[in-house]
């Protein structure tokens, strides 16, 4: 007796138009929901990442490969687009911190006591970050937070303090001791306050840190600040 073909396994059909229209205004929706950049799911990470790593770009080009008389205006129209990121990632530490450094640039940019407001705006944005998660980017909130405590005035003109800036600076240099940042920045502070001896080891161990992914030129920027420093300072 002839066994009867079993039937062949279903197949897919492709999505019909109306279909991916529903899965499409399903999405927007979603989006659209006051609370959804606050939910912790894995899919919110890539939107992050991108926006972040595009800041960063920008940034990076303003500041080594724009002419000076033109970073003012070009860091002005960044801190609003990384604003706008922060508010789109709630919650998060990341965006908080590059809008800072793009302020902070600003403010260095601006000079004299019209760049205290942006300071000022820079340091609430890196106290924020800190809150939520210090340790987002290699500890970059305290390194840059400890860059302005050194930078700025101290009282009455603004809030510099010296002995703030080196806490968290070493603090930076805890999360990530062979960085480029942390070790330069660290480096330049001992400068600033007079220790040149000992800023040595930190700017020779900037110009040795490892390559970050995708930052060549902020990376080849830093190098050369921290080459020329490291030279001034076995010059005296």
């Amino acid at each position: 007796m002839t066994r009867p073909t079993p039937p062949l396994a279903p197949t897919l059909a492709p999505a019909r138009p109306a279909a991916r229209l529903r899965v499409r205004l399903l999405v927007a929706a979603l989006l659209a929901l006051p609370g959804w950049a606050a939910l912790p799911l894995p899919a919110r990470a890539a939107p992050l990442d991108d926006a972040v790593q595009q800041l960063q770009r920008d940034w990076e080009v303003i500041r080594y490969q724009t002419p000076p008389a033109e970073r003012e205006k070009r860091y002005a129209a960044l801190a609003s687009r990384a604003h706008g990121v922060s508010e789109s990632f709630p919650n998060r530490s990341e965006p908080l911190v590059w809008e800072g450094i793009v302020v902070s640039s600003w403010a260095g940019e601006k000079g004299g006591l019209g760049a205290l407001s942006l300071a000022k705006q820079a340091k609430a944005l890196y106290e924020q970050a800190i809150r939520l998660d210090g340790n987002v980017l290699d500890g970059s909130a305290y390194n840059s937070l400890g860059v302005l405590y050194y930078k700025v005035p101290g009282w009455p003109l603004g809030f510099g303090d010296k002995a703030k800036a080196d806490e968290l600076l070493r603090r930076a240099l805890a999360v990530n001791p062979n960085g480029i940042d942390a070790n330069y920045f660290y480096g330049e502070y001992l400068v600033e306050t007079k220790q040149e001896d000992k800023a040595i080891p930190y700017l020779e161990r900037a110009l040795k840190a490892p390559d970050r992914p995708g930052r060549q030129v902020a990376d080849a920027g830093r190098r050369d600040e921290a080459r020329q420093l490291l030279e001034r300072v076995k010059a005296k």
